[in-house]
């Protein structure tokens, strides 16, 4: 892989917890616990490739419309999730970092995230943006109620002071977009940041896409003519 054009940034859709547990019998949370655990080796991996940060969408803002019983696990699973991984993520340089809206996120839920945040804030190797309550369509109304209030008039307003209110704000844009799972579509991620990002798509689930899968999302990534609308 040394020769490879490696990304900057890469963001993942983490798709096909649910199905990967009910194919095995099992609870969706044994879907998303397994899931989560994943993200912590594919995070690792990702440092040793030399990628610098790294985007997952774990909870949407339409997911809430879920049973209300799972998303209560997935709320207490991100709590787990930060007390079970801080150590390693210090210990590899990550840096936690959490994306969307999370007021209305329980107590405890914030808590942990305040923690994971405070305790990795000085760790530079691979940025770990983990975007909770999270969609692309409030980034952008919640970007431009900023805008607003900050007394911006209409003359003002342009495609880097937007890009300056998101929750992204002090990230650069995905260059590779992957989506596990088997499905098509973006689901209203990112889609003020994807503009030009680079699209790979995978039928394996969120929970077997291992480090031999993301190296094959590297690959086709490397191979890809990223324009910008130019002609190269």
């Amino acid at each position: 892989m040394e020769d490879i054009n490696i990304p900057n940034h890469v963001a993942i859709i983490l798709d096909g917890n649910g199905r990967w547990a009910t194919k095995r019998n099992k609870p969706r949370t044994f879907g998303h616990k397994n899931g989560a655990d994943n993200v912590v080796d594919i995070a690792i991996h990702a440092k040793k490739r030399g990628i610098k940060y790294l985007t997952v969408y774990a909870f949407s803002t339409e997911n809430w419309k879920r049973p209300a019983k799972e998303v209560d696990y997935l709320m207490k699973l991100m709590i787990k999730f930060i007390n079970d991984k801080i150590d390693q993520l210090m210990e590899e340089d990550c840096k936690l970092n959490f994306l969307g809206n999370l007021s209305i996120l329980p107590k405890t839920t914030r808590d942990a995230i305040v923690r994971g945040i405070n305790k990795t804030k000085n760790n530079k190797s691979l940025f770990v943006n983990i975007a909770v309550n999270y969609g692309g369509r409030d980034d952008i109304v919640h970007a431009l109620k900023d805008i607003i209030d900050e007394g911006f008039n209409k003359d003002d307003i342009n495609e880097d002071l937007i890009s300056k209110h998101l929750y992204t704000k002090d990230i650069p844009d995905p260059d590779l977009l992957i989506r596990p799972g088997g499905e098509i579509r973006i689901s209203n991620f990112l889609i003020y940041q994807i503009a030009y990002s680079e699209l790979y798509f995978s039928d394996v689930l969120w929970p077997d896409f291992n480090e031999e899968e993301f190296d094959r999302a590297l690959l086709a990534y490397s191979n890809r003519n990223r324009r910008y609308g130019d002609i190269k």
